[in-house]
């Protein structure tokens, strides 16, 4: 059955990345068959909803950190169905000027986004394939918001590992960092399975297979994302250990069982 919220060419019948991501952090953007997929992983790796809760307080320390280097425009690609603590809001609570740029392949997410930022001319949000990245770059309402002679950062948050073929992920991220200013940043979160059980993996690997294919890259393979860039402390480390604050405590003490890495990399 359709609902409001979903545009009626979204098929209701197959889960979504996004959907399954705004259920677990507590959302209502969701099908049945999302909940489904979503607890399905959750009942092998349990910390599951807890690891989304963990990418969402890293994406307002992250966004903290850049605004303080100045930072005023942002691209945050694969940003999802929003919740609570988006880009915008948290940037534009220290510079009411930043300017922001949603990007996600889901058609829900998208129109969920312009209806959240109906009336705020300085965001906007696109439908578009980051593995297309020249077009969501020269798209007319992203060159209406984004000066690329000036920094921005660009924020690919859990979105790579969504990308298994090394020569699209890599090369997207090349022609990115060869359109931007010096003095950019970008801020890259991929899941890594090198410290998970193999017979979870597998299992997890299984499951998801119906939502999207995926590519867990290794430490050193998600490395070779930041050529070009001059990665800021403490480099590129589980999430709960980039730049920890007192209101973020999940996982501190085990940070590997995220099973996600996170860097941030100033062009040079």
């Amino acid at each position: 059955m359709q609902v409001d919220w979903s545009p009626p060419e979204v098929p209701v019948d197959r889960p979504s990345v996004a959907r399954m991501w705004d259920y677990m952090l507590g959302g209502y953007h969701y099908f049945e068959v999302d909940r489904v997929m979503a607890d399905q992983i959750a009942r092998l790796y349990p910390d599951l909803p807890l690891v989304a809760r963990a990418n969402r307080a890293l994406l307002r320390r992250i966004v903290h950190f850049l605004s303080d280097q100045g930072i005023d425009q942002f691209i945050d690609i694969g940003s999802g169905i929003p919740t609570a603590s988006n880009v915008h809001e948290i940037a534009q609570a220290r510079n009411p000027n930043a300017r922001v740029v949603y990007v996600d392949i889901d058609p829900i997410a998208i129109a969920h986004s312009l209806a959240i930022l109906r009336g705020n001319p300085l965001a906007t949000a696109i439908q578009a394939d980051f593995r297309q990245i020249e077009s969501i770059l020269d798209h007319e309402q992203v060159r209406a918001l984004i000066d690329y002679e000036k920094p921005f950062a660009l924020i690919l948050l859990a979105l790579l590992h969504f990308i298994p073929d090394d020569d699209e992920a890599y090369g997207a991220v090349r022609t990115a960092r060869d359109r931007m200013a010096p003095g950019s940043y970008m801020a890259i979160v991929h899941t890594s399975y090198e410290c998970a059980p193999p017979d979870v993996l597998e299992q997890i690997q299984k499951i998801s297979a119906g939502a999207a294919t995926t590519k867990m890259r290794t430490r050193q393979e998600i490395l070779r994302f930041f050529e070009g860039f001059e990665l800021v402390e403490p480099g590129l480390t589980f999430i709960p250990l980039w730049r920890p604050d007192q209101e973020d405590t999940l996982f501190f003490e085990h940070p590997e069982r995220t099973l996600n890495y996170c860097g941030v990399g100033r062009k040079l």
